[in-house]
C-alpha cells in the first residue's frame, strides 16, 4: 500500500505539490463545500469546462492522460495535496483527468470562486499559483497534454501550429512523420493520408487536418470565456508586454478587461529565448515564460484573455467605440488600450515572400533551433532581438552569421549582448553588410549577401535565415481613426497638437488637453512599440502599460 509523503525542504517537487498545513486546509473551509468521494469517480476530465478546485481531506486521486493507447499516468494525489493547473484559472478547459483511488472525504471549491480565494488570502494564493505554473511546466515537459500532433520537420504548417501551441505554453506530444515509427500507425488507425499533416487530434476525439492557429485554439477551448454582448470598461489589443501589464493592473483595479491577441501572449518579447537585462532577474528570463507568467497573473486577477483572435478593424464614429473581429463579431469597449506592437521589416529581396515557412523564420524559438543542428545559419538585424537570436542559435547551428546594415551595434544593441557576440566563435558579426538574394526550389538553399562598403558579395549553402530587423507598426486597421506619423506610428498626448495638420488626419476633438499616451480619439490609448517615440524595451512597455491603466480611470470618471 503507498504510504503519504513527508514534506522536505521546500524543492521543485513539494512546491509542485505541496502538502497544506490543517491551519491552510482551515482557512479553505470558507470557500469550499464538504463531500464525500468514492473509490473509481472521475472528479473530471480532459475538456471539461469550469473545474473546481479540490483538497483532499482523506480521499486519495490520480492524475492520468488519456490518449490514443489508453492513459499515461502523472501523478497521484495524496490527503493534504489540491488538484489544477494553470488552466483551473479562469474557468479554463481541463487537459487532464482527474479520478479518486481511495475513498475519502475532499473540500470542493467552485471554479468561481478560485479567483475570489486568490485575491483574499496572499499565502494560499502563493502556495496555488507557484504549483499551478509548476505543473504547467512538466506537463509540457513530459509532453502530456490533451494534444497529439503528428506532422514533419519539413512542413511550415507543423512548424506554425508547434510554434502557436509552445508560445501559449499548451502541452501537447508531437510525433514526426520522419523520425517517429508509431507515427504513421497513427494515421492508418484514423485513415488519415501523410498528404495532410499536419494532423492534431484533441482531447482524443476530434481530428483537425492542417488546422489554423484559430481553428486549433477553438477545438481546446482556449476562448471559450470570449462573451461578446457585452459592453466593457476597456479592451486591450495586443498580448505583448506592455497589454500584459494592462491587463494585470486593470485587473488588479477591479476593470475586468479583457485582452484581444492575434497569436499568442508575448510579442516580439515571447520570442526571445533569454531577456537578461529585465529589473529582478539577474540569471535572466525567457520571453515565453515571463509571457506565460504574465498571462497568469493577469487570469488570476480577472483578465479574460482571448488568442487568435484579431481586432481587423475599428469603427470610430461614435461611443462606446466598436471593434470589429476576424471573424465578423463586434465587441464594444468605452475605453481602448492599443498594444499591437511593430513587425520586423521585410527586406526588400526576390522570393522572400515564397520562402517564408520553408527556411525564412522571424522568431528563434526551441522549435526552429532544433532545426538547425549542426547547420549553417544566418540572422538579419542588429537590435537586441536579434542578438539574443544569434547567441541562442549557436548553441545548436555549427556557425551564426550575423548580417548587420550599420557599421556597428552600439547604437542598436546592448552592451552585454553585444559581448557575448564578439566572444562567441560561432558568431560571425557582418557589419555594412545587407541580404541581396535567396534561393530554393520548395524551401531556402541558398544565401546572398554583400558588403555596402567593398560590394563585395558572399554565397552560403544554408536552409535558415531568420529576418529581426527594423520595425514596422501594426496599425494598418487604424488607418482613418486615429492621428498617425510618417512611419504609421501612433501620435499620442503632446505629440498630437505640434504633429497632426487639420484636414489630413484625425484631430483632438475635445476642450481638454489629450492625456499622456492618449491618441486623437478620446479614451483611445497607445502604448508600447505600436506608439511614436517609444523606447523599444520590456522594462518601458510595462511601465506605459501601468501607466495606461491610471489614464483609463481619468476617461471612465468623465462619462459618469
Amino acid at each position: 500500500m503507498s504510504t503519504t509523503p513527508t514534506l522536505s525542504s521546500l524543492n521543485a517537487d513539494t512546491e509542485t505539490y505541496p502538502l497544506l498545513t490543517k491551519a491552510l486546509i482551515d482557512q479553505l473551509r470558507q470557500y469550499a463545500t464538504l463531500r464525500r468521494v468514492e473509490s473509481g469517480e472521475v472528479l473530471y476530465r480532459s475538456g471539461d469546462l469550469a473545474v473546481p478546485l479540490y483538497i483532499l481531506l482523506s480521499a486519495t486521486v490520480e492524475i492520468v492522460q488519456p490518449d490514443t493507447e489508453g492513459e499515461r499516468a502523472i501523478t497521484i494525489l495524496y490527503p493534504g495535496m489540491f488538484t489544477g493547473e494553470t488552466r483551473i484559472i479562469g474557468g479554463q478547459r481541463a487537459i487532464v483527468l482527474a479520478r479518486v483511488v481511495q475513498s475519502g472525504d475532499i473540500l470542493t471549491v467552485r471554479s468561481e470562486d478560485i479567483w475570489t480565494l486568490a485575491t483574499r488570502n496572499a499565502q494560499l494564493s502563493e502556495i496555488l499559483l507557484r504549483a499551478f505554473i509548476l505543473r504547467r511546466t512538466m506537463l509540457n515537459i513530459r509532453q502530456l497534454g490533451n494534444v497529439v500532433m503528428v506532422g514533419s520537420q519539413h512542413s511550415a504548417n507543423t512548424a506554425r501550429l508547434r510554434e502557436f501551441l509552445g508560445r501559449n505554453s499548451h502541452p501537447y506530444t508531437y510525433l514526426d512523420l520522419d523520425t517517429d515509427d508509431g507515427s504513421q500507425d497513427l494515421l492508418d488507425r484514423f485513415t488519415i493520408s501523410s498528404a495532410e499533416i499536419p494532423i492534431v487530434i484533441c482531447n482524443g476525439k476530434a481530428i483537425l487536418r492542417n488546422p489554423t492557429p484559430r481553428e486549433l485554439a477553438d477545438c481546446l477551448g482556449l476562448n471559450d470565456d470570449l462573451r461578446q454582448n457585452l459592453l466593457r470598461d476597456l479592451i486591450i489589443v495586443g498580448g505583448g508586454p506592455a497589454g500584459l501589464a494592462t491587463a494585470v493592473y486593470a485587473a488588479s483595479e477591479g476593470l475586468a478587461p479583457l485582452l484581444i491577441e492575434s497569436h499568442a501572449p508575448g510579442g516580439q518579447a515571447g520570442a526571445s529565448s533569454r531577456i537578461e537585462n529585465y529589473l529582478g532577474f539577474p540569471t535572466g528570463i525567457s520571453g515565453q515564460e515571463l509571457a506565460s507568467n504574465a498571462a497568469t497573473q493577469a487570469r488570476k486577477f480577472g483578465t479574460t484573455i482571448a488568442v487568435a483572435r484579431k481586432i481587423v478593424q475599428l469603427n470610430c464614429k461614435r461611443r462606446p467605440y466598436e471593434l470589429v473581429m476576424d471573424d465578423g463579431s463586434v465587441l464594444f469597449a468605452k475605453t481602448v488600450v492599443i498594444a499591437t506592437g511593430a513587425c520586423y521589416k521585410k527586406p526588400a529581396v526576390p522570393d522572400l515572400a515564397r520562402l517564408e515557412g520553408h527556411g525564412i523564420h522571424y522568431g528563434a524559438t526551441y522549435i526552429e533551433a532544433q532545426m538547425c543542428v549542426g547547420e549553417d545559419v544566418v540572422v538579419v538585424g542588429g537590435g537586441n532581438s536579434a542578438g539574443q537570436a544569434a547567441v541562442f542559435l549557436s548553441q545548436t547551428a555549427s556557425k551564426v552569421y550575423m548580417l548587420v546594415r550599420s557599421k556597428d551595434l552600439t547604437k542598436t544593441m546592448s552592451r552585454y549582448l553585444i559581448e557575448r557576440i564578439n566572444a562567441n566563435p560561432s558568431i560571425e558579426l557582418l557589419c555594412e553588410t545587407e541580404l541581396t538574394r535567396l534561393a530554393g526550389d520548395e524551401s531556402l538553399s541558398e544565401v546572398c549577401w554583400a558588403n555596402k562598403k567593398t560590394s563585395q558579395t558572399f554565397t552560403l549553402p544554408s536552409r535558415h535565415v531568420f529576418v529581426m530587423a527594423g520595425a514596422s507598426p501594426n496599425t494598418v486597421w487604424l488607418q482613418g481613426c486615429v492621428a498617425l506619423d510618417d512611419k504609421g506610428f501612433i501620435l499620442t498626448g503632446h505629440n498630437l497638437p505640434l504633429c497632426v495638420p487639420r484636414g489630413s488626419s484625425p484631430v483632438w476633438p475635445l476642450t481638454r488637453a489629450p492625456q499622456l499616451l492618449e491618441s486623437s480619439l478620446p479614451g483611445v490609448f497607445a502604448i508600447g512599440d505600436v506608439r511614436a517615440g517609444s523606447v523599444k524595451r520590456v522594462a518601458s512597455a510595462v511601465g506605459e502599460g501601468a501607466i495606461a491603466v491610471s489614464l483609463v480611470h481619468r476617461v471612465l470618471a468623465e462619462l459618469y
